[in-house]
């Protein structure tokens, strides 16, 4: 499926829409398969370099969308792919590369600093930062925003923003 298949705000089902020329989109998912399944098509879209920044709340649906990018990707299999709350930052790929960050538990910008991320900016490599609005401005270039948003049991609203610094 391709991300102009989806259509903003969706019905029973992913749906068709027209995201061609459009900076801002949303969807919604109804079931955790419907959001890893999102998450493969992203993938398709993201070249490398490429900061993704995912916002929401605990329970919100962000790693398992990860687990959908990141298997979107070829670099690993949805079972794989698991929260870096504790260990701050999951690396997945051999030549090709991608970062899997969770913010959740970061205080301030000392404690940012500690993670390397500049190195991690610095690679040809799809960067995911969970809890990316902790990241303030600590980022430049263009990046993509997406928020997740719980609606009720598993229906989450999915909106995509590419962004400039």
């Amino acid at each position: 499926m391709r991300l102009d298949q989806f259509e903003a705000g969706g019905g029973g089902e992913i749906a068709e829409a027209r995201v061609e020329a459009k900076s801002h989109f949303e969807i919604v998912t109804h079931s955790p398969a419907e959001t890893l399944e999102f998450g493969h098509t992203l993938a398709r879209e993201f070249g490398s370099p490429c900061l993704v920044l995912l916002e929401g709340d605990l329970g919100s649906g962000k790693t398992t969308l990860t687990k959908g990018i990141i298997s979107g990707l070829g670099l690993a299999r949805e079972d794989e792919v698991t929260s870096p709350s504790f260990t701050l930052v999951h690396e997945y790929g051999q030549e090709k590369k991608a970062y899997h960050v969770d913010l959740y538990r970061i205080e301030g910008q000392r404690e940012m600093a500690t993670l390397g991320l500049d190195e991690l900016f610095s690679q040809s490599a799809v960067v995911i930062i969970e809890w990316g609005e902790k990241l303030g401005d600590y980022r430049s270039g263009p990046y993509i925003r997406i928020k997740m948003e719980y609606l009720a049991s598993e229906d989450r609203k999915i909106t995509v923003e590419r962004l400039e610094s």
